[in-house]
């Protein structure tokens, strides 16, 4: 009887814990897209009924998610009497293992540490409209190591929590979203500035995303009336006087297409109106038609 077990006895435990090996990540797999799911859907309801930023559930669920694949690890090491004689030895040395390890893996620390951070103090949230590193979207998500914004044109960035950290963000969303917008005109130094400006602020008052005085009223407490828009002459430049036109804008999202109208309707306004836009002038003066230097008197 004894001879028809023929395995070897150490290739007999390596087949009986590898299907265990495979059992557990297959419990840990399943575990975590459940788990996973159940708060993505237990936040979601909430957040209807409590003032919930997503921003920070998100965060408690990739922790909760990232611990049942740590305990699914240990719990494979534990399983292995090689990895678990290992795993003690590493723990023995753990003063130049933590030095190594620290080491390799500096970036993706700081990445974690930076994705908390962010996610605690909240610079920005999920859904606001930011510039970082000149580039303008809106944050989509944010993990534990990286944020990414869609961008304007529709990129999605995906950026390192520790660089962001370390950036100066603007952020159009949060406490109040209004936008105070220059829209850039030069106009020649023979053009009438008063006329100019008067142009400017009809076409501005024509625009229908411009904000009114009423509508700035109910926002800004502290909003004084006739300041919703204005025009500056902001230089006197090599060909044109330079004015600005400073608009409100409800949302960021608008600014720029806003301007860009603006822009194009005070450019056919000054048309009308005889208002002229100047472009560069450049003087040629070619070197034979220069006077031909006199030539020196002899004997000085």
């Amino acid at each position: 009887m004894d001879s028809i077990n023929l395995l070897p006895s150490w290739l007999t435990w390596d087949f009986a814990n590898f299907f265990v090996i495979i059992f557990i990540i297959v419990i840990t797999i399943v575990a975590a897209n459940l788990v996973n799911r159940m708060l993505h859907a237990y936040f979601r309801v909430v957040s209807k009924k409590m003032e919930i930023d997503e921003t920070v559930y998100a965060l408690v669920r990739r922790i909760i998610i990232a611990m049942i694949y740590l305990g699914g690890i240990i719990t494979i090491i534990m399983t292995i009497p090689v990895l678990r004689n290992i795993s003690l030895a590493l723990f023995a040395g753990a003063g130049f293992a933590g030095i190594v390890v620290g080491l390799a893996a500096q970036n993706t620390l700081s990445n974690i540490i930076a994705g908390i951070a962010l996610a605690t103090f909240r610079p920005f949230r999920v859904g606001d409209l930011v510039t970082i590193r000149d580039e303008y979207g809106r944050v989509a998500d944010i993990t534990l190591g990286y944020t990414v914004v869609t961008t304007w044109d529709n990129r999605r960035l995906y950026i390192p929590n520790h660089i962001i950290s370390d950036e100066a963000i603007i952020n159009w969303s949060i406490e109040d979203p209004t936008v105070l917008w220059p829209v850039d005109v030069g106009i020649s130094y023979d053009s009438n500035i008063d006329l100019a400006r008067k142009l400017m602020l009809e076409e501005a008052q024509k625009h229908p995303r411009v904000m009114t005085a009423d509508q700035l009223t109910l926002i800004k407490q502290s909003f004084k009336m006739g300041d919703e828009m204005s025009v500056l002459v902001t230089e006197l430049g090599d060909f044109a006087v330079n004015l600005r036109l400073f608009v409100w804008i409800a949302d960021r999202s608008n600014a720029y297409g806003t301007g860009c109208e603006l822009r194009e309707s005070i450019k056919k306004r000054f048309d009308a109106e005889g208002v002229e836009i100047p472009f560069p002038y450049r003087t040629v003066v070619y070197k034979k038609d220069l006077p031909a230097p006199k030539k020196e008197i002899e004997g000085k």
